[in-house]
């Protein structure tokens, strides 16, 4: 087969596949690797896959959304993983507490299966590289203090 696992369609319209949008639930977070010593120092895993070799090496970060648009419930909120050298940075206000309204650039669609039993169906996994209006440095793949200088 060509398309091997973990290959990320690009998404060139967000709004075909959002088309209200995404709702930020929270913050965005550090995405932590899994470490089966529970002593360990936690690490923010990186987008790099040691099977196939592939990523880009940036850090990844997590983001709880919601798509007003999905019908069923358990289907509706999801991870949103960025991938970006630096957090990004939501510009919209929140509409209700830790509630904000959320558009992204660079999304990508990895393909999964999701559900239990006899009851899975075909899913994605998004990954987005940044926010439409972030100018915190996500999209430009160098850091703030980078820019100072």
């Amino acid at each position: 087969m060509a398309i091997t696992r973990g290959f990320r369609f690009q998404v060139p319209n967000f709004r075909e596949v959002f088309p209200k949008d995404l709702i930020l639930m929270g913050e965005i977070e550090p995405l932590i690797k899994y470490n089966p010593d529970r002593n360990a120092m936690p690490e923010q895993r990186r987008d790099f896959d040691p099977k196939t070799g592939t990523g880009t090496g940036l850090l990844m970060w997590k983001a709880n959304v919601t798509d007003p648009t999905e019908l069923k419930a358990n289907r509706a909120s999801f991870a949103l993983w960025f991938i970006a050298e630096v957090v990004p940075i939501p510009q919209a206000e929140e509409s209700l507490p830790g509630m904000r309204r959320l558009v992204v650039e660079g999304l990508m669609a990895e393909p999964k299966i999701a559900g239990q039993g006899d009851f899975k169906y075909q899913s994605y996994q998004f990954y987005a590289t940044g926010i439409a209006g972030d100018n915190s440095g996500a999209k430009g793949n160098r850091p703030i203090a980078d820019k100072a200088a």
